[in-house]
């Protein structure tokens, strides 16, 4: 799920809030805690203990993508103070290119300025945006407009600012299953705040299964309510949704999902889209670019990839009902 808090809220404290230890077989180890303003929970099977190398990973993800962060890497690419960029923010640079061309816009993250001015970014905002404000802010957005020249940015605008929230907890997922896998750890599931990670087996033997949760609006805690389960493995999964992360204006709710295109809150039928796709940096991505997509549009953008699959939840008169791509995995 994509949640945006203020700064304070995005500090990692692992010495409160992280618990690790080995359960009751040698073998699978389970590493839970908080980090980034939600939860993660990790099991990986193996004969040591990779604690603090997932500590080790997630720091350094801090360090480069967080906007939360005034010292990270790209707070000082965002600010103008430096425009270096390191290995984490060109590959996800490059691949949030990748993703603004498949979607036809609809993934960027240089609509951080908008996110911001509706109250849902790395900035306090809390008056609402005039149609002044969103078009000037319009003026600055678009990755593709944007490149790398060497270890540089350059961007569109001075303006131009990123936040790869919308893709940076998925690449997480990935980057610690890259860790596992270098230590000869074939069996894990590396979840953050809702986007996986998964290879192998769990302990039972199986695929590693799944809950996808029903779209129960909250915007005071995450209400966990089972509407499907799926059974997976070697791939990573992603949910984006609106309804969990929404504001209460003069105009009426408005959802923290913002259309690139309009500077506005996208507003479509899809209330949740559940991407699985080969990494969760992918599927992360894709999930958000879902939402601000005519369902139609959507399950197109996903059938041309390999290896791709949505779910998408849709309003409708009874509640909401699920509508599903080509590919997508079975539903218990």
């Amino acid at each position: 799920m994509k949640i945006h808090l203020p700064a304070a809220a995005a500090t990692i404290a692992f010495a409160i809030l992280t618990a690790c230890s080995s359960g009751d077989s040698i073998h699978y180890r389970k590493c839970t805690g908080s980090v980034w303003a939600t939860t993660y929970h990790i099991t990986y099977r193996s004969a040591v203990n990779l604690d603090d190398s997932i500590y080790s990973v997630m720091n350094r993800v801090d360090d480069s993508l967080s906007p939360f962060s005034p010292t990270s890497v790209i707070s000082r690419i965002n600010s103008g103070a430096d425009m270096a960029t390191d290995s984490l923010v060109r590959r996800i640079f490059l691949a949030s290119q990748r993703f603004n061309a498949l979607s036809h816009g609809a993934f960027d993250p240089t609509v951080a300025p908008l996110v911001n001015l509706w109250g849902f970014g790395y900035r306090n905002i809390h008056t609402e945006p005039t149609a002044a404000q969103i078009d000037s802010a319009l003026r600055y957005v678009g990755i593709s407009q944007c490149s790398l020249q060497g270890n540089l940015v350059v961007k569109a605008s001075d303006h131009t600012e990123f936040n790869f929230s919308a893709i940076t907890k998925g690449y997480a997922c990935d980057l610690i299953g890259e860790m596992m896998s270098r230590n000869g750890c074939d069996d894990y599931m590396v979840e953050i705040g809702g986007e996986m990670s998964l290879r192998g087996r769990n302990a039972h033997g199986d695929k590693w299964r799944v809950m996808i949760d029903a779209p129960i609006e909250s915007d005071s805690a995450v209400v966990h309510s089972r509407m499907a389960v799926i059974e997976v493995t070697d791939a990573g999964i992603a949910t984006s949704g609106n309804y969990r992360n929404y504001r209460h204006t003069a105009e009426g709710k408005v959802w923290h999902t913002i259309n690139p295109a309009t500077g506005y809150p996208a507003h479509t039928t899809t209330l949740s889209a559940t991407v699985v796709a080969p990494d969760a940096m992918s599927a992360d991505a894709l999930a958000t670019a879902c939402m601000s997509m005519e369902s139609d549009s959507a399950i197109a953008m996903i059938e041309s990839l390999p290896a791709t699959s949505v779910m998408l939840v849709r309003a409708d008169s009874t509640g909401y009902r699920l509508l599903t791509s080509r590919g997508f995995p079975s539903i218990n």
